[in-house]
């Protein structure tokens, strides 16, 4: 059933995206900000029940809704883990800006890359050399492939498989989004989240990512180039121990990207863009935007060549590859269930 419910999903999300600014995600912003502002006292304590209440809820009655609808039909079941998965899972609420910005960089229009990129990620890029748009491209690219394909799929497959329906997808999500959507810096005066919150929302989301993320760079190294790919992987845990900051978001995203620049033999890391306009809701489940405060690394983390234009193309192989393990994967799990 879940190589199905994940077949479906994303052929419906090919053909018919959701468009930006949807009601679902727009509703998630406003579930989003009522629970900060009802429940966001300050505290740790405060911030955990914050926390819980808008992550850990939504995914219990996901699977409240799934256990209910499998005792009338499991057909229900079935089309209620497509339309989560439609929700959470898929390429195309981020993969435009990609094809936009590799098409203007193809003709020689670094200007409009720049923008696009800028608008994107709400970053200052107008003084960048063609070399950093592109590696900025394949970094948040990567990056949102893992946040809204991969990272899916690896809580879905594990709490599906335990009988717990979609509501691992509803889980990984929402804990992306409420870590990235709190941590906003400069929101208006009197809603924007307690260092608290944020610092909760951050923790609890870096634990949900280790592993999902891990699985990612496996799998990039297993259809990329292996040795160099784990390789870069271990070279960076070496660089950066596990108590040190991390260059990138988190150390989760470090190992990724450490290990989709071996994949592909591209240098990835260095100086990280300073955000320059912070919206007043953040776009939804859609890539977001970097903390105000993000700090500047000026040494490259990974060896490999300078990115070019055409690791662009390498690095779509690179996804679509991964995409394809993981359902091979699905399909032999589903057909061992069945079987069983």
């Amino acid at each position: 059933m879940s190589f199905f419910a994940v077949l479906f999903a994303l052929m419906i999300e090919q053909a018919r995206p959701l468009a930006r600014g949807n009601w679902v995600h727009a509703g998630f912003r406003g579930w989003a900000r009522w629970v900060n502002r009802s429940l966001d006292a300050g505290k740790t304590h405060h911030g955990w029940l914050a926390w819980t209440t808008a992550v850990v809820v939504p995914a219990v009655f996901t699977l409240l809704i799934h256990w209910l609808l499998m005792r009338v039909s499991v057909l229900l079941a079935f089309a209620w883990s497509v339309a989560i998965l439609y929700v959470t899972l898929g390429f195309r609420q981020f993969s435009h800006y990609f094809t936009d910005i590799r098409d203007a960089l193809d003709d020689g229009d670094e200007t409009t890359a720049r923008e696009l990129l800028a608008e994107w990620r709400q970053v200052d890029a107008s003084e960048l050399p063609r070399s950093e748009i592109v590696r900025h491209v394949i970094e948040y690219s990567v990056l949102a492939a893992h946040r809204h394909v991969f990272g899916v799929l690896a809580w879905f497959s594990v709490l599906a498989a335990l009988g717990f329906g979609p509501a691992g997808a509803v889980l990984y999500r929402l804990s992306e989004f409420v870590s990235r959507y709190w941590g906003y810096k400069h929101s208006s005066p009197g809603e924007g989240a307690s260092p608290a919150l944020q610092a909760v929302a951050t923790q609890a989301w870096v634990v949900i990512d280790f592993v999902p993320a891990r699985l990612t760079s496996l799998g990039f190294a297993v259809v990329g180039s292996f040795e160099e790919a784990i390789d870069a992987w271990r070279n960076y845990n070496q660089r950066v121990p596990a108590n040190a900051q991390a260059p990138f978001e988190n150390r989760n995203d470090g190992v990724l990207l450490a290990a989709t620049s071996g994949a592909v033999n591209v240098r990835l890391g260095g100086e990280v863009l300073k955000a320059t306009v912070v919206p007043d809701a953040a776009p939804g489940f859609e890539a977001g935007e970097l903390d105000g405060d993000a700090r500047i690394v000026t040494e490259s983390t990974s060896s490999g060549r300078e990115p070019e234009v055409a690791h662009l193309r390498s690095i779509v192989g690179l996804v679509w590859r991964s995409v394809v393990l993981w359902m091979v994967l699905l399909a032999l799990l589903t057909l061992a269930r069945l079987l069983g």
